[in-house]
């Protein structure tokens, strides 16, 4: 008996043991897959132009040309767009994450009168396009004298963004509350509560959040391309898409990746960053629970 029970934990065992190596490959394949285009990226910007369009295909080229981000610095806008997206896309989230929290604060846990008609006032804005307000927009800020300023992408958004305010108000409808009720009693004002109570609670949705708020305004084209007409004053994603067609003509391909490659920098770099804090909350949030 004890022999067959032995066998029987061998072969789960090993089941286990193959599924997992199974899982390993395939998560490990898709992996590889994801990020062949990213390597791609980062090797032609580091080619000559003849190995660019060399058949077979050159991954590693024979000779980096690292004089191409010191190109892409003087000879194209892409200082000026990339510090031009820096303020608008931390302007916006920063200062946008803060507004959002309180609102969703406001409108799940204060007593507030026609706080549900509010909160479907805003959701019905999600199912309005922007091309169908984006002429009415133009005209507004062009006679206040904002267009070809960073103002149209910064002050509209900074109010907050629906969609964040939505997403945590429904992670707030899981805090009890019993918990706001009691520290109110405490003598604990609105503002303590949101500050020392929620904060912490919604810290790893706003992580997440902010995340992907920040993705959507750093890679944002249409706004910056619609507002903005001057060189210096074009958001990056505005200036790569200029090179794409002035240097795309003279098979400048490796300037125009270098582009692409730097603009991806501070998405990553903000991922990882906040990638740390939404496990270590969620960790110790699943610890209290």
């Amino acid at each position: 008996m004890s022999t067959l029970t032995t066998r029987m934990d061998l072969s789960r065992t090993t089941r286990s043991r193959i599924a997992d190596t199974i899982v390993w490959i395939i998560l490990a394949a898709g992996a590889i897959f994801m990020i062949a285009p990213l390597l791609w990226m980062v090797s032609t910007s580091l080619k000559t132009q003849l190995e660019v369009f060399a058949l077979p295909p050159v991954w590693i080229p024979e000779v980096p040309q690292w004089d191409t981000y010191v190109r892409m610095w003087q000879d194209s806008y892409v200082l000026s767009g990339f510090r031009n997206s820096a303020i608008v896309a931390f302007s916006v989230t920063i200062i946008g994450t803060f507004t959002c929290s309180l609102a969703a604060f406001s409108l799940a846990k204060m007593r507030l009168p026609f706080r549900n008609v509010i909160f479907i006032a805003l959701l019905s804005g999600i199912m309005i396009p922007f091309p169908t307000i984006m002429i009415p927009q133009f005209v507004m800020f062009a006679r206040i004298g904002w267009v070809d300023t960073l103002l149209p992408l910064i002050v509209p958004a900074i109010f907050g963004n629906i969609i964040m305010i939505f997403f945590l108000r429904q992670y707030l409808e899981s805090v009890p509350n019993s918990l706001i009720e009691a520290a109110k009693i405490d003598g604990a004002s609105y503002w303590q509560i949101f500050w020392r109570m929620i904060m912490p609670i919604i810290r790893p949705a706003v992580a997440a959040q902010f995340i992907l708020w920040f993705m959507a305004v750093w890679n944002d084209y249409l706004a910056p391309i619609l507002y903005l007409n001057t060189p210096e004053k074009q958001t990056l994603q505005v200036v790569i898409a200029n090179m794409n067609v002035q240097y795309a003509t003279q098979r400048d391909y490796p300037l125009i990746m270098a582009a692409s490659f730097v603009s991806l920098l501070p998405i990553l770099a903000v991922f990882l960053i906040f990638q740390r804090q939404i496990i270590e909350s969620v960790a110790l949030t699943g610890s209290k629970g």
